[in-house]
């Protein structure tokens, strides 16, 4: 039985990408992509790679009872911060599943919102009710959804350092405090309307941080990884925008909690991971280039014993794997279909 699927917030990047994905999927059916910003516009007339997947698709108008006039199975919510807390309320139903694929639902204290992104929370109360949809972390908890409820997607910077530093904390290799992340975004992180510093002059040739003690994502990624150590994490994260489309690179530092070498760290990045259907254990350093299009994570860790630091680095595309292919893995695992269904493990090149 196909799963019927609405997207809300279908005209950005992580939309398109989620219509790309969703046109081979052997189970999903596309019933409806709205684009309030775009509404009445041909689908192949914005992204002309979508054309031959969707050649009369119009991006509709998004309305309250959108979800149940299409008797809709499952919905993406693909809305700017601060936007599907005042809509999601409204989508949840018996029998309906609602991936978030912006922060509104990621963070388990209602208390950080203010603080991250500058705003109180307008439904606290569903943030208990979400489980967090990173399935090498969370997958007993969304398969438990049974296809009904919430799922919140990551931050695709999150993801990255999430799944280099998750194994090492979980093993007790590394401390939880003084960790220093370091991670590099292609500009489709920043979104598909222009601002002045996305332009094209703006980053070509040009590599600059910001966000500087402040990025948002950083209590996210520390929930994430206090989840795994068992003891509250801290972590100093630096976010650049590089000069690439798409791709992510996080590289992490932290102490090791007693001696170890590199042999030690991949051997507890292989015991968490080759059971993985979308993550590569690497002895060398891993590359976007390597992971682009695809699903896949690339991962690898070693041992500095001149500093006595360990530094492990994954690699993603921050719109696949980072963001639309890991709401459909999640969307998946929780209606109880093949976790690879419709997501490519393999990447484009060149």
């Amino acid at each position: 039985m196909t799963t019927r699927v609405g997207i809300i917030g279908a005209s950005g990047f992580t939309g398109a990408e989620l219509l790309r994905l969703i046109a081979g999927h052997p189970d999903l059916e596309l019933v409806v992509a709205t684009g309030d910003s775009q509404a009445g516009t041909v689908v192949g007339d914005l992204y002309p790679s979508l054309a031959a997947a969707y050649p009369d698709l119009v991006f509709a108008a998004n309305g309250p009872t959108l979800a149940d006039d299409h008797q809709l199975d499952l919905v993406f919510c693909g809305l700017p911060h601060g936007t599907s807390q005042e809509i999601v309320p409204a989508l949840l139903a018996p029998g309906r599943l609602v991936v978030d694929l912006g922060a509104d639902f990621r963070l388990k204290d209602p208390g950080l919102y203010p603080t991250w992104y500058n705003a109180e929370h307008t439904a606290p109360h569903l943030l208990a009710e979400s489980v967090y949809g990173l399935p090498e972390l969370f997958r007993s908890e969304l398969a438990g959804l049974g296809g009904t409820g919430l799922v919140a997607t990551p931050g695709c910077y999150v993801t990255t350092a999430t799944m280099a530093l998750a194994p090492l904390l979980s093993a007790g290799l590394v401390e939880p405090s003084g960790i220093v992340v370091d991670a590099a975004s292609g500009v489709s992180g920043a979104g598909r309307p222009p601002k002045p510093n996305t332009t094209f002059c703006a980053v070509d040739e040009d590599f600059t941080a910001y966000g500087l003690l402040s990025h948002r994502h950083t209590p996210e990624i520390e929930q994430n990884l206090t989840h795994v150590a068992g003891a509250d994490v801290q972590v100093l994260f630096t976010p650049h925008l590089a000069p690439m489309n798409r791709g992510i690179l996080a590289t992490c530092y932290a102490r090791p909690t007693s001696p170890v070498t590199t042999e030690s760290l991949l051997d507890a990045l292989h015991a968490a991971y080759d059971p993985e259907p979308f993550v590569v254990v690497r002895d060398t350093s891993p590359s976007t280039k390597a992971t682009l299009g695809s699903n896949t994570v690339h991962v690898t860790a070693v041992a500095d014993d001149r500093t006595g630091w360990v530094v492990a680095i994954a690699a993603l595309d921050n719109l696949t794997k980072g963001a639309s292919g890991g709401a459909i893995q999640a969307a998946n695992v929780a209606l109880g279909l093949s976790e690879t269904a419709g997501l490519p493990a393999v990447a484009l090149y060149p």
